[in-house]
């Protein structure tokens, strides 16, 4: 006993030390503390969604879940061929063109009236605090810090790894003018040597005038938030980006609900809705789309156009990692809803409603993993 509780304690300390480090980030507190608990959102030490949103769903279990995970078979997890790229010299991108570049998950690059803004970049090659955990599927990481312009507008939806990159920000950090992120999340920024005036916190129902016709609104997800066993101490949100001849809506991580209707009615038309579509289960049913909620959280929102993101990158589900892209392909097949699916690096011209994508991915191996 003496023994066994001996190794306990040496572990707890080697956690406890390593969870110090500054990928972890920092708490909010002081000022930014006292400016979350006048939030509306925040109710008895922490922030939470519209609808009451379970851990798991009704029947699954932390431990549940884990056991699955460890003995479980999930075919086609990760692609056995490369993910099929395309290298866009981003530093060349035209000025006076509207484009956005996806790379991989739900990082992306938005040109629009000249202005550019990086939302959720990741680019380190892993979406864990412990390098290598969850890695990038072979081809789809083929851009650096190096390769990108000076960004005007960094956007960070929630704080989760997979969407908030120690390693990625740091670098980035002398090229980005400022950043606009959900009520909390700059106490991680300011960690990393972030300038705290280039720091524009946000909660739902805000917005920021960028002027040149430009405004950004922060708007309602369901999701949770967290870098260590704390959670939901800083918010999530979605985003809806108002230009001079366009709507368009950053999605975040969510999970289906009213939310969706509610900013449809609010806008009452967006033109291009970039929405979460991948790494979920049945598990966490509340807080991840599956493809048919994607649909119908585009008919709320109105949507003319969608971007499916937050797939072919990681794998932190145990669906197929083509099954997000090929399902909500065929689920649409005969709607309206005009789906847009550019590889990883593609250039998408906003205002070219004519412009096609192939199914890319049905090229890619796809074999047992």
């Amino acid at each position: 006993m003496i023994l066994l509780s001996s190794i306990v304690f040496i572990i707890i300390i080697i956690v406890s030390v390593y969870m110090r480090s500054p990928q972890f980030g920092a708490v909010p507190k002081e000022l930014r503390l006292e400016r979350i608990k006048r939030s509306p959102y925040y109710r008895q030490g922490a922030f939470s969604n519209m609808s009451p949103t379970p851990n798991f769903t009704n029947g699954y279990s932390v431990w549940k879940v884990l056991f699955r995970a460890l003995t479980g078979k999930f075919p086609n997890k990760v692609p056995s061929g490369a993910i099929d790229s395309v290298i866009t010299d981003l530093k060349k991108l035209s000025p006076d063109q509207n484009v956005l570049v996806w790379f991989g998950h739900s990082s992306y690059l938005l040109q629009i009236s000249g202005k550019k803004f990086l939302i959720d970049p990741v680019l380190s090659g892993h979406a864990s605090p412990i390098a290598n955990l969850v890695k990038a599927f072979d081809g789809s990481n083929v851009y650096r810090a190096e390769d990108f312009p000076e960004i005007d507008y960094l956007i960070l939806t929630h704080d989760h790894f997979d969407h908030v990159d120690y390693k990625t920000l740091v670098e980035l950090r002398e090229k980005v003018n400022s950043v606009i992120c959900s009520l909390g999340v700059g106490a991680h920024l300011e960690r990393w040597k972030y300038k705290p005036e280039s720091i524009i916190e946000k909660e739902w129902n805000e917005k920021e005038d960028l002027g040149d016709g430009l405004t950004l609104h922060c708007e309602p997800a369901r999701h949770f938030s967290g870098r260590t066993f704390k959670r939901n101490n800083t918010l999530w949100s979605s985003f809806l980006l108002q230009t001079p001849d366009m709507n368009i809506f950053l999605g975040g991580d969510s999970g289906y609900d009213s939310h969706y209707k509610i900013i449809g009615q609010k806008y009452h038309q967006i033109d291009l809705a970039i929405l979460e579509l991948g790494q979920y289960d049945e598990a966490w049913a509340y807080i991840h789309h599956h493809p048919q909620e994607v649909l119908q959280a585009a008919l709320d929102l109105k949507a003319k156009r969608i971007i499916p993101v937050h797939n072919s990158k990681f794998a932190l589900a145990n669906h197929a990692w083509d099954e997000p892209l090929s399902k909500i392909t065929a689920l649409n097949q005969g709607n309206a809803i005009s789906i847009l699916t550019p590889r990883i690096g593609e250039v998408v011209y906003l205002h070219d409603m004519s412009q096609q994508f192939d199914p890319w991915w049905e090229g890619i191996d796809s074999s047992y993993n």
